[in-house]
This record gives structure tokens, C-alpha cells and sequence, in this order.
């Protein structure tokens, strides 16, 4: 697959995202750099700003399979990557597969489970696959986390570790929708004969996962010219050395600016990564990395 060919399979799945999620144009663009790169992806939003509609349409569309998994304070690791269960009739242990075993998994509001918990997508997210009683599991080519947030609510709430954190190539901000998306969403809810459907409609395929895969391969060979990886290396190296940030970004934040990049050039029908990509991706990129001193944040900055 050409670049061309990946930029049409590319716009085609943004153009249907955009007509059934309004006034998020910014966040589909954005999912969308994430599939194409192969870069887990945290969403923040606070609840009804259409998180989960949006990763299950993607899911839909794009012909992939999909879970979701709510997090909740007293989910254990086994719930996630799955566990080993005796069979009496073979009188061996047989492994059943956890929801991690999809394409596209939805954990949401990741925050509300323990650090126990959240560490066993860890593996899962940098390794592609699992490991239970000594024996490793792969998962699927086209596994991708999408982790939600919601910014309201703190209480009964972890933290996510900076580790954790590091792995997830993009944080999208998903806001209220304009007043004119607002009231487009309002009139097809209005004219849906069938409220219930509005809500869980079925989607049919747009691509195959081969296309998929071919258009990520395509993707990772976008070329790259050497002044933008010195302009990658600026802004990274620049977070070390400003003294209102207190942890900078690490070497896998310039890798993932890069690799966030060349999606970007392909949603762009570019063969090459430009400094206009770079500076438009280095916020979601960044911003979950990046952690201020005390003082700066005092100063809300």
C-alpha cells in the first residue's frame, strides 16, 4: 500500500467518525494518529463527551474487535489478561483469555482501579502479550489500548505511575462540542425513530484488517529528514532544561513524537514529516509526561 492509498483508507475512516461524532474533529484526527502508529491512547473527558462512542465506532468501521472493561476499585489483574482453570475432564490447566485479547480495548476510567491492577496492562500495552504461570501469551497484531479519564471526579481515584503513563504514545482532551455540533447531534437524536438504536447502532466495515495492517506499515515508512529529527530533539531537550518543569520528556516521548509524526504526514497525504506535524502533535504527546515543579504549578502554569 502506497502512501496515497493510506491517506484515502485514512480519510475515509475520518469522514465517517465526523458523521457520527459531532464537533470532535480534533479528537478523531487524533485517534486515528494512534491506530495508524500503533500507540496506545488515553482519553480525558468528563462523561457524555462521547469517549466510548468514539473508540467503538472506530472499532466498528475499521472491521476490528473490540472490549470494554470498566475499572473498578476492587478489579484484580485476572480480570484483564485472564487466568489459568483446571479442567477436571483433561486434569489440566487450560488458559481462558482476558478482555486484552481483542484488537481495540476500551479501560475505562483507568484511574479507578488499584496500582496492582494497572501494572497488568503494563506488559500487555509494551510487549504485546501476557504472561500467566510462566507462560507467554501473544495478543492480537492490531492490540490498542484506549484508556479513559474523567478530570471531575478525584475521589476513590490512583494516580497512574509515570511509567504507566510513558506508554501511552497520545493524551487527547475531549471538550464540550460546539453550539452548532451540539445542536446537529440534538436533531438526528430527534429524528431517530428509535432512541435505543441512536445509542447502540451497528456499523458496517469500511476496511479489513489487512488493509490496516498494510496501512501502518506504510505509515512507519514515511520518511523523516534529518532537521526534524533535530527539531524533535530541541523540544525534548528543552523540557529537561526549563526550570519550571520538574521530570522532562523522556527519550521514548521524542520516539513517540516521531512515530505520532509519520501518522500524522499520512492523514495529511504527505510522504514526509514536516515541523507543522511536530508542532501540532508535541501537546498530546507531551502533556501527560511532562510534570511541573511545585511552584510552577502554584503559579498555574
Amino acid at each position: 500500500m502506497d502512501i496515497s492509498a493510506a491517506a484515502n483508507l485514512a480519510s475515509r475512516l475520518r469522514d465517517k467518525l465526523n458523521t457520527l461524532v459531532f464537533g470532535q474533529e480534533a479528537a478523531v484526527d487524533l485517534l486515528l494518529v494512534g491506530l495508524l502508529s500503533d500507540g496506545h491512547v488515553l482519553l480525558e473527558g468528563i462523561p457524555g463527551t462521547a469517549k466510548t462512542t468514539l473508540v467503538k465506532s472506530l472499532a466498528q468501521i475499521s472491521g476490528l474487535g473490540f472490549r470494554r472493561v470498566q475499572l473498578t476499585p476492587d478489579m484484580l489483574p485476572a480480570e484483564i489478561i485472564g487466568t489459568s482453570i483446571y479442567d477436571l475432564n483433561s486434569r489440566n490447566f487450560t488458559f481462558k483469555q482476558g478482555p486484552v485479547f481483542t484488537d481495540l480495548l476500551l479501560a475505562d476510567e483507568i484511574n479507578r482501579t488499584p496500582p496492582k491492577t494497572q501494572s497488568a496492562l503494563l506488559e500487555a500495552m509494551e510487549e504485546h502479550q501476557v504472561t500467566t504461570d510462566g507462560e507467554k501469551h501473544l495478543l492480537p497484531d492490531l492490540f490498542t489500548v484506549f484508556a479513559t479519564l474523567n478530570p471531575v471526579e478525584f475521589e476513590g481515584t490512583y494516580p497512574l505511575p509515570e511509567a504507566q503513563l510513558d506508554r501511552f504514545l497520545l493524551k487527547i482532551k475531549l471538550t464540550y462540542p460546539n453550539q452548532d455540533a451540539e445542536k446537529k447531534m440534538l436533531r438526528e437524536f430527534a429524528d431517530s425513530n428509535n432512541t435505543r438504536h441512536f445509542h447502540q447502532r451497528q456499523l458496517e466495515p469500511m476496511c479489513t484488517r489487512e488493509e490496516l495492517l498494510a496501512c501502518r506499515n506504510t505509515t512507519a515508512s514515511v520518511r523523516v529528514e534529518d532537521s526534524l529529527i533535530d527539531y524533535i530533539l530541541q523540544i525534548t531537550t528543552d523540557t529537561r532544561q526549563n526550570p519550571n518543569i520538574e521530570l522532562g520528556a523522556s527519550p521514548r516521548s521524542a520516539l513517540s513524537l516521531l512515530a505520532a509524526g509519520r501518522a500524522y504526514a499520512v492523514l495529511s497525504d504527505q510522504d514526509f514529516v514536516t515541523p507543522d506535524h511536530i508542532k501540532a502533535l508535541a501537546p498530546p504527546v507531551l502533556r501527560h509526561r511532562l510534570i511541573l515543579t511545585a511552584e510552577a504549578e502554584l503559579d498555574g502554569l
